[in-house]
């Protein structure tokens, strides 16, 4: 197991005991690592837009959101396995494309074969993910996100955000983001260097959406504020030299 990559989980039951459980069989996987554990439906989506995530054991039946209403409202979904106390939740949980679904009380080799089915499906399209044409013109990317291939427009790209093998793109033009497995360097070695730049060990800027620079921040053109990193700053300020009509 040592050369597989390890499947970021959310752990997500509005049950102390059931979250529990759940941190307990996922540590015992040795491919699974539990990187959250939330109360709420709500706390997970929160938890996903701070670190990439790459699979869901997710109660359905809790207050406020529920689990099913959770991953309908993702831009992007990890794979999901349902756990629930109710049987009649199953088929709306497969037409949402869950991985499995563990009726409860579930014991750990029922929550064995779901993580099996997990690894498989993440293996899959990881495969894929290393087999999608990354570029086809100079102004176009097709990348593989959320159980397809996406095809973007390098133009619209606002900046590049890395997370952990995982980069998220932002978009001008209100498209939502996308996150597909990448890493930086790779990215930063098919962009046109003209257009783009790294700026920070977590982030490529498009330079035609540079506003303003602020001491050590750049400022996009919808007010997102980025750090300069100290081993990129040289470059930038470069790059910023030589299109300054000022000195």
């Amino acid at each position: 197991m040592s050369d597989e990559l390890k499947i970021r989980c959310l752990a997500v039951d509005d049950e102390p005991l059931a979250l529990q459980q759940l941190e307990k069989y996922i540590g015992e996987v040795p491919w699974l690592e539990c990187v959250g554990l939330c109360q709420s439906a709500v706390e997970a989506r929160q938890q996903m837009e701070q670190q990439a995530v790459d699979a869901l054991f997710l109660d359905i039946n809790m207050p406020d959101l529920s689990g099913l209403d959770l991953v309908r409202g993702l831009a992007v979904t990890p794979l999901v396995v349902f756990t629930t106390a109710y049987s009649e939740y199953a088929l709306e949980g497969y037409k949402v494309d869950a991985v499995d679904f563990l009726l409860k009380p579930f014991g750990a080799a029922d929550f064995q074969r779901a993580a099996e089915k997990v690894r498989e499906r993440f293996r899959l399209l990881h495969n894929q993910s290393a087999a999608a044409p990354a570029e086809t013109s100079d102004d176009v990317l097709f990348l593989k996100a959320d159980y397809k291939v996406v095809r973007i427009d390098i133009n619209k790209i606002r900046y590049v955000e890395g997370m952990s093998e995982y980069l998220r793109f932002h978009f001008a033009g209100g498209r939502q983001p996308l996150v597909t497995l990448l890493n930086m360097k790779d990215l930063a070695e098919r962009l046109p260097a003209a257009s783009f730049m790294r700026i920070h060990r977590s982030y490529i800027i498009n330079l035609e959406k540079v506003k303003e620079v602020n001491k050590n921040r750049v400022v996009l053109d919808d007010n997102t504020e980025l750090p300069i990193g100290d081993l990129y700053r040289d470059a930038f300020t470069a790059w910023l030299s030589s299109h300054s009509l000022t000195r």
